[in-house]
């Protein structure tokens, strides 16, 4: 077990805090002294969902940059980022370890439906902010049940949604089929085309079929949908699947009008190894400027964005469009740090992150910004439809607002 800690934890010793010993800094506001601020957040270094992992390394290299910088509020950010390998006994294993061993102040942008279920309601009993959990299940808005619980980017049932209408309106004919993971991640894509489609889901959708994680391939389930007669495809896969999907759908010959899920879509991870040329027609929704997309060549804060890689991740690949999500979200969790002032109680923490006014940042497609309300636990709730031309997502049409976000 402690070797495997070590060898997990890259946070600590990437962000070179040093040890330092457990300050009593205020009884109320764990992982804080004067000097520091000590965070958590669980990732998929390892499994089946590994391709994400540069979330967590974009995370932990943007707070190496603040604490350059000189920190926030005059502390640094030790942002402790282990691997759960996308299991979710694992993610609890870790998140307990990280709030009752590391005693971190809350944890941050923990990655996946099935793992940080796992630990929402252990963090909520314990009152642990659950900040900007790194999916889009529509369950992370619950402020009800789950009030120390938010979610980030927009909800996977609303855009799933996005898509039904606008196969209703441009292919009200469609013979659709659907390919998704199943669990609530998923099934909550599922749920979004049935809320449009209502009644005429069954008349509409050919077939639809669910694949598990721990599968070694899709490749047979492409096989059944191509045989239902559909010309529409919905691909709801994690990175390692969409991939497959889109080269064996290429390869079999199949040609249907395909959509694919905005956290499949990063050209390193998702794009190259399934063949540029294979993906090209694919439509999604965006909400993060693309670094392949010319348009942003001139964009300050694109430059910033490579400046940035180029400094504190030298080597990764800029195309992958995860990186650009894990610095997006760090920066707007420095941004509720900022506005914690030095109250860093708990409560507090979680007050600032649930009152964000209109927060533009600069990786985020112009006219989408970051809101939340004690009553809005969804801060992203805005897409825009773009196509792989096969060499970056050219994108379309209005920014379109989930209403049932």
């Amino acid at each position: 077990m402690k070797m495997d800690r070590r060898t997990a934890m890259i946070g600590a010793a990437a962000l070179g805090a040093g040890f330092m010993p457990r300050l009593a800094f205020a009884a109320d506001m764990p992982g804080v002294s004067a000097s520091e601020i000590k965070i958590g957040g669980t990732m998929p270094y390892s499994g089946p969902a590994s391709a994400y992992g540069a979330d967590g390394r974009a995370e932990v290299a943007y707070f190496k940059m603040v604490n350059d910088q000189g920190g926030i509020n005059g502390r640094k950010v030790n942002l402790m980022s282990v691997d759960d390998g996308y299991s979710p006994p694992k993610t609890v294993e870790q998140t307990r370890m990280l709030v009752e061993q590391e005693g971190v102040a809350f944890m941050f942008n923990g990655l996946g439906t099935p793992t940080q279920t796992a630990v929402q309601k252990y963090l909520n009993m314990k009152k642990v902010p659950q900040l900007f959990v790194a999916t889009g299940a529509d369950k992370w808005g619950d402020y009800k049940h789950f009030p120390w619980t938010i979610g980030y980017q927009p909800s996977y049932r609303v855009e799933a949604q996005i898509y039904a209408k606008y196969v209703l309106r441009t292919k009200p004919d469609a013979k659709v089929a659907i390919i998704y993971q199943n669990d609530d991640f998923g099934k909550d894509y599922l749920n979004g085309v049935k809320d449009i489609f209502g009644d005429k889901y069954a008349k509409m959708v050919a077939k639809d079929i669910s694949y598990e994680v721990t599968d070694p391939t899709t490749d047979q389930q492409i096989v059944i949908l191509q045989a239902s007669g559909a010309d529409t495809l919905m691909i709801f896969a994690t990175p390692k699947f969409a991939a497959q999907i889109v080269r064996k759908v290429y390869d079999i010959n199949w040609h249907p009008t395909q959509f694919l899920t905005n956290v499949s879509i990063a050209v390193g991870a998702v794009i190259k190894p399934a063949g540029v040329e294979k993906a090209v027609g694919i439509i999604t929704g965006g909400y993060l400027k693309d670094s392949t997309d010319p348009a942003w060549d001139n964009d300050q804060g694109m430059k910033d964005w490579h400046a940035f890689m180029d400094k504190y991740m030298p080597g990764a690949d800029q195309t992958d469009g995860d990186y650009i999500y894990g610095y997006a979200v760090a920066m707007t969790l420095a941004h509720v740090l900022k506005q914690c002032g030095n109250d860093l109680s708990r409560e507090n923490i979680m007050r600032q992150a649930t009152n964000i006014h209109d927060l533009e940042i600069p990786m985020l497609l112009p006219g989408i910004k970051v809101n939340t309300s004690p009553t809005n636990y969804h801060p992203l709730r805005q897409l825009q439809l773009a196509r792989w031309n096969g060499k970056t997502w050219e994108r379309f049409g209005e920014i379109i607002e989930g209403a049932g976000a």
